[in-house]
């Protein structure tokens, strides 16, 4: 385990250092190479642990771990960049890509309603991220145009075989340490007696998360944090999309989705999407505050898929503290700072 997660790190900054360095060379932002290169790259081990399952009949694993995945992408991932440094939002994202995650999430849910994910709505999906990857491509050969000749041809000089090395290099340590440290940590799990449902969704998610979360926090520090926030949204759409889309093509007779998944697990994927528009809205940043309520938000969902597994004593007590209490709690702060952000925006129209 911890063999997997020292190539994990090594892996997160060779892939960001050569990702930014191809981002000025091929005359594109770093948001866009976030979003493909490192985010795609980066999804790589839950592409490869999700459609094995579902090729072995192993539909919850699969589930669990795209689902999972997201979660622990926006709430623990997001939370911990914003906390180290507030991550700036990009216009693109905030009228493209986020929307796209809400809508992929929303898609997801609906396929998964009659308990199955069966081929034609895998192939569905499996054409969204061609579309949405095509659509990126576009937009970033528009970008480069708009740069001045003299610029592109700056950019493009010398370093581009030491660039590709290090990003192709970064990819194969996420992917290997990966698969140590998921392959491990699935064993001690089992061995614990714990469901494919809470494995997927905790263990395997966090681990094949890992990649995400050691190339959104190395960009952070970097002062990269368009990769940062680029990473986990373009991550979030491949996994349901691409991932959620072959394994559903490779399982025969369908990806399976259980009740209990369907009934709270997909829900709070998509209530974490959602709750970026707003926060994204708002002053166009992830404030730190706005990261300590998303870690806060994750620690209370690992908490209580635990209490679940062990039948614990408190559960009541804790499902229902949430439900009556801090939720409703975070939705009315979320909505005061939009109604204030869009109320200060509107007047400083009104003056301009």
């Amino acid at each position: 385990m911890f063999f997997g997660l020292g190539l994990l790190v090594y892996g997160a900054k060779r892939l960001v250092g050569g990702a930014s360095t191809l981002a000025l060379k091929a005359g594109l932002s770093p948001l866009v190479v976030g979003l493909t290169v490192v985010a795609f790259g980066t999804s790589a081990p839950e592409m490869a642990v999700s459609v094995k399952s579902a090729w072995l009949g192993q539909s919850d694993l699969a589930v669990g771990n795209i689902v999972g995945s997201n979660i622990f992408n926006v709430l623990l991932i997001l939370g911990i960049s914003a906390m180290i440094s507030p991550l700036l939002v990009s216009k693109q994202l905030i009228r493209l890509d986020v929307p796209l995650m809400v809508a992929a999430s929303a898609l997801f849910l609906v396929f998964s309603l009659d308990g199955k994910i069966v081929f034609w709505e895998a192939g569905v999906l499996t054409a969204g991220i061609a579309s949405y990857t095509w659509l990126l491509l576009r937009l970033a050969k528009r970008e480069r145009q708009s740069l001045p000749s003299s610029e592109i041809s700056e950019a493009t000089k010398g370093g581009l075989g030491a660039a590709l090395v290090a990003v192709l290099l970064g990819l194969v340590l996420l992917v290997v340490g990966s698969r140590f440290l998921v392959d491990s940590a699935v064993a001690i799990a089992t061995a614990l007696g714990v469901s494919e449902v809470v494995i997927g969704l905790t263990i395997v998610a966090a681990g094949t998360s890992l990649p995400e979360v050691a190339t959104s926090i190395m960009a952070t520090i970097k002062g990269e944090r368009d990769i940062a926030v680029g990473n986990v949204v373009g991550s979030n759409i491949f996994n349901l999309l691409a991932v959620g889309g072959i394994s559903g093509l490779v399982s025969s007779g369908g990806l399976l989705v259980t009740p209990e998944v369907v009934g709270f697990d997909l829900p709070v994927m998509l209530a974490t999407a959602v709750a970026c528009l707003p926060i994204f809205f708002t002053g166009h940043q992830i404030a730190r505050w706005e990261g300590f309520v998303f870690l806060a938000y994750y620690l209370f969902y690992i908490g209580f898929l635990v209490m679940t597994a062990t039948g614990h004593a408190a559960l009541e007590t804790f499902a229902n503290a949430m439900t009556w209490f801090i939720i409703p709690l975070t939705v009315l702060t979320i909505s005061v700072v939009f109604v204030r952000a869009f109320r200060k925006q509107a007047l400083s129209q009104l003056k301009g």
